[in-house]
């Protein structure tokens, strides 16, 4: 079982495009050291939208060897085709994941009989257990929680992002789905509350560059210590908006960028480098969260 602080990783970059391996395995490195639990490769976060498939593959196969078994790796398999996912979902059922978490079809807007039918198709191709991930801001399609219900006697789908930051979800979720099916939040923002409320953990952006502190909330959160998770989340509250003061994750690779944990804060178009009326903000928000900026 997958549980606690999930670092939604970002893809490092060189100047010309290419994926910074170097940098790549730098940031695994870091991340077990800060204790952060499980890392998702190549999900939003990880610029899967602009990763061709054998590239997706290939830095979720890195990430998996990084790793080398000392924390687990979530490779993202979403598409908007479900062809596409179905061949996804293949390929890195190769390369050691422990599980895989795919988005809703963007762009199409599938009913919630289209969704069924597109995650039971995904998951009949691997044996390797599938997360949903509910993200209706970036897919224009929202998942409610009784289309996810509908889904859990499928044997390998075991559990759910949910990133709407509608906390009423998790009791419903949790009522439908029952106690072994796992709620995991997307949204930093709520993350403290979704967990206190019987979330299993959270799939963050902010943990990106203070991991230490977000495991330090999500383990007094899954704890039960209300008091303790809100002092540790209280300084880190800043960032939770700040990071999407643009797309993401064109903030958090600048602010990875500026911490020195990657060589280069480079961007796939269509998104594009921070832009300079931000930048004061992000450094702000660091500043408050105690993170040094070099």
């Amino acid at each position: 079982m997958i549980n606690g602080s999930i670092v939604a990783l970002i893809t490092p970059m060189n100047s010309d495009g290419s994926v910074d391996f170097a940098s790549l395995e730098r940031l695994v490195e870091f991340h077990i050291d800060q204790g952060t639990d499980a890392i998702v490769a190549v999900g939003t976060t990880g610029e899967s939208a602009t990763l061709p498939m054998s590239e997706h593959v290939t830095v979720v196969s890195q990430t998996v060897k990084f790793a080398a078994g000392r924390v687990p790796v979530i490779g993202g398999n979403g598409a908007n085709a479900t062809s596409e996912a179905v061949e996804l979902t293949k390929s890195l059922s190769k390369v050691g994941v422990a599980a895989m978490l795919g988005v809703t079809p963007y762009y199409n807007k599938p009913t919630p009989k289209g969704l069924i039918a597109h995650y039971k198709a995904v998951a009949a191709s691997t044996d390797i257990p599938q997360i949903l991930y509910n993200v209706p801001g970036r897919t224009a399609v929202d998942m409610l929680p009784e289309t996810v219900a509908e889904l859990v006697n499928v044997s390998n789908i075991i559990g759910v992002k949910e990133a709407t930051g509608d906390l009423s979800r998790v009791k419903r979720l949790r009522e439908l789905c029952g106690d072994d099916f796992l709620l995991y939040s997307g949204d930093d923002a709520t993350a403290r509350e979704f967990l206190l409320l019987g979330g299993n953990g959270v799939i963050s952006v902010a943990n990106n560059i203070v991991p230490q502190a977000f495991k330090a909330m999500c383990d007094a959160a899954l704890a039960g210590n209300a008091e303790l998770a809100l002092s540790i989340d209280t300084p880190l509250r800043g960032l939770y908006s700040t990071l999407f003061c643009e797309a993401n994750p064109i903030p958090v690779k600048w602010a990875a960028h500026r911490m020195g944990l990657i060589e280069c804060g480079h961007i796939r178009l269509p998104l594009t480098e921070l832009s300079e009326q931000c930048h004061g903000l992000l450094i702000e928000a660091m500043t408050r969260a105690q993170i040094e900026v070099k």
